[in-house]
């Protein structure tokens, strides 16, 4: 499997590259005007990315199978960081919601160590119960009941697109285990109403679906993140405007290097570079499905099925959000926008993937 670390390596490289700088370019004059220091979310950046890179060394140095003991733990931990960080005085709330813990100038968000640890913890079960994954009460409940308790938590903070986003992981990586699809379905089923109330009673949710069916009938009010988006990425035509040059990073575009920087790419590097940034994304997607494919250790495979579904759910829900296919919803384009802890989480994520191919190869 040399090729394909090598492919990955490149690719996950390359898309750092391109993060960094295209994250000064879309926050250095924001961060000047606010901040006074042009390079304060570059400098951020870098640091994520560092304790990322370290991480993930950390990942591919051990064996990933040594992980099998430590699932449990993994996951009760995460789950007592998702109560802690509801505490006030302990948890950091901004902008109404509670989600993050302050670790001296930085902060850490435990949703995203819950992905990797829920990860760790499905395939572990799913590896120990290959024959019984059908029988729901023995192979599927208890699944259910952990991605359940975690995702109530996440709830509260609040967070629904994380929430649903582990939930979509599990129940996928599951059905590919061998859990019944009837299950799985009327389990969908019975969440879809849950989900609704979820949107319909929470007036910002709701305001993101009339947003998303039609941003420009308010385009100075809900409408204003996606009309934004949509202008920076019709203003850059097919070979942008030139680095550094974008319009709508100077106070128009809300969260242009976080959520929407796939589209000052668009505006700066045009509909070419915007697609070679989706084009990096696919093969990387592909490459990993080729990895899982080799993998015949059934943990390495429910792993590194469940990082791929991960990272393409991701890349996915930005890029739908940039372009108005999907209703607006914080996930970060992954190793491009701006760090914290998803970037360093998805480092740990492709740590986890080369050390399974690696370990193949033994």
């Amino acid at each position: 499997m040399r090729d394909i670390r090598r492919s990955i390596v490149l690719i996950v490289f390359t898309l750092i590259c391109i993060g960094i700088i295209m994250i000064y370019s879309s926050s250095g004059i924001y961060a000047l005007q606010q901040l006074g220091d042009s390079a304060y979310f570059l400098k951020r950046h870098l640091i994520f990315l560092c304790v990322g890179f370290i991480l993930a060394l950390a990942a591919m140095s051990i064996d990933y199978r040594d992980l099998k003991k430590y699932a449990k733990p993994m996951i009760i931990l995460g789950v007592i960081m998702l109560c802690l960080v509801l505490i006030p005085g302990i948890g950091k709330a901004s902008y109404g919601a509670r989600r993050w813990f302050q670790v001296g100038p930085l902060n850490f968000q435990p949703s995203e160590f819950v992905k990797i640890a829920m990860l760790i913890y499905l395939a572990d079960f799913l590896s120990r119960k290959q024959n019984r994954v059908h029988n729901f009460f023995d192979g599927f409940l208890p699944v259910l009941m952990v991605v359940g308790a975690a995702s109530l938590l996440i709830l509260k903070q609040p967070d629904l697109g994380s929430a649903v986003s582990i939930a979509v992981i599990v129940m996928t990586v599951s059905f590919v285990a061998g859990a019944s699809a009837k299950q799985i379905g009327l389990i969908a089923l019975m969440a879809l109403p849950v989900v609704y109330l979820l949107i319909i009673r929470v007036p910002y949710r709701l305001a993101r679906i009339m947003a998303f069916l039609d941003p420009w009938q308010d385009s100075q009010g809900i409408g204003f993140q996606l009309t934004q988006s949509q202008i920076a990425l019709g203003s850059g035509g097919l070979f942008g405007v030139g680095l550094g040059k974008s319009m709508q990073k100077l106070f128009y575009l809300p969260a242009a290097h976080t959520d929407f920087i796939l589209s000052i790419i668009g505006e700066e590097l045009g509909f070419i570079g915007a697609l070679a940034v989706i084009m990096l994304f696919i093969i990387l997607i592909w490459q990993g499905a080729r990895l899982v494919k080799r993998t015949a250790d059934p943990f390495g495979y429910y792993l590194s099925l469940g990082i791929i579904l991960m990272l393409s759910l991701q890349t996915v829900v930005n890029v739908g959000v940039s372009i108005g296919a999907l209703p607006t919803k914080g996930l970060p384009l992954p190793f491009i926008s701006y760090g914290g802890s998803a970037l360093v989480f998805n480092m740990i994520a492709v740590g986890l993937l080369l050390n399974i191919s690696r370990v193949q190869d033994i």
